[in-house]
């Protein structure tokens, strides 16, 4: 598996740029259309092998399949009852669906989850290891699933029109609930991550340093795709309150990470 997770996040790398030129500048064919859903699924399986990283196969998996069901169900209540994020529906963009709704989006809440639990667990880690810092962990990292949204939603929803809202919102059209709901759904996954985290013996050190620092790259890479879109619509207020916080969060995170000496060379090559 060392070999085929690093095979993966190269294959990932390769389509992400790819991506980046087609998608940004309308230049991806017809025929490619799931390439959007091959695109969330790799973020998803990145996400997977973190948590394997992490907690070794067997929890590993368990834990990105219990992200996965959850969060299927959680917006499977939203396109049919508008609960949770409110009434949306899917495009056909992002492939197979479950429920009319697509497994891509079960794949991306791996991808929220991991990065965002990489990212609170890195900013909280001066705290004491009982309840003050589960509760900020875990409010923290929903924050910054949240913030993600900010940012992907605009850009999915006006300018490539992968869901539509049935309501309004005074933040590009977005209803408030959204916002509300990713912060819910993201609270409940951190709270439950936290003591599982802290109960865990890692299985290999350096595979699980080297994909936590991939884990806060991903998270840097699909802000930095969502912002490069929302620049070239002219979606200046998402970029305005998303870049300058995401930059601050990669610059703390790399800095914390020097200072506890889990940042050489050897860890970070990908």
């Amino acid at each position: 598996m060392m070999k085929w997770d690093n095979v993966i996040f190269r294959l990932f790398i390769f389509w992400y740029c790819c991506g980046l030129i087609l998608v940004g500048f309308d230049l991806l064919p017809s025929f490619l259309n799931w390439a959007n859903a091959f695109f969330l699924i790799l973020c998803g399986i990145l996400g997977t092998f973190y948590f394997v990283r992490t907690f070794g196969a067997l929890r590993g998996l368990s834990t990105a399949s219990f992200i996965f069901a959850f969060s299927m169900i959680a917006e499977g209540l939203g396109v049919h009852y508008g609960l949770i994020f409110g009434k949306y529906d899917y495009s056909g963009d992002f492939g197979f669906k479950l429920a009319d709704v697509p497994i891509g989006i079960g794949f991306a809440w791996i991808m929220v989850i991991a990065v965002t639990h990489v990212l609170s667990l890195q900013m909280t880690e001066k705290l004491n290891h009982g309840i003050i810092r589960w509760i900020v962990y875990s409010l923290l990292g929903s924050l910054i699933a949240v913030l993600i949204d900010l940012i992907i939603d605009p850009v999915a929803y006006l300018v490539k029109g992968y869901w539509g809202w049935d309501g309004n919102g005074v933040y590009y059209n977005v209803p408030f609930q959204n916002f509300t709901g990713w912060f819910w759904v993201s609270l409940f996954f951190h709270a439950l991550l936290y003591p599982l985290y802290m109960r865990n013996k890692v299985p290999n050190r350096t595979s699980f340093i080297k994909w936590k620092h991939r884990m806060a790259m991903l998270f840097g890479m699909v802000m930095g795709m969502f912002i490069f879109l929302a620049l070239l619509d002219g979606l200046w207020l998402a970029v305005f309150v998303t870049s300058i916080p995401t930059l601050l969060l990669l610059i703390t995170y790399k800095k914390k990470a020097k200072q506890n000496g889990r940042a050489t060379a050897g860890e970070v090559t990908v």
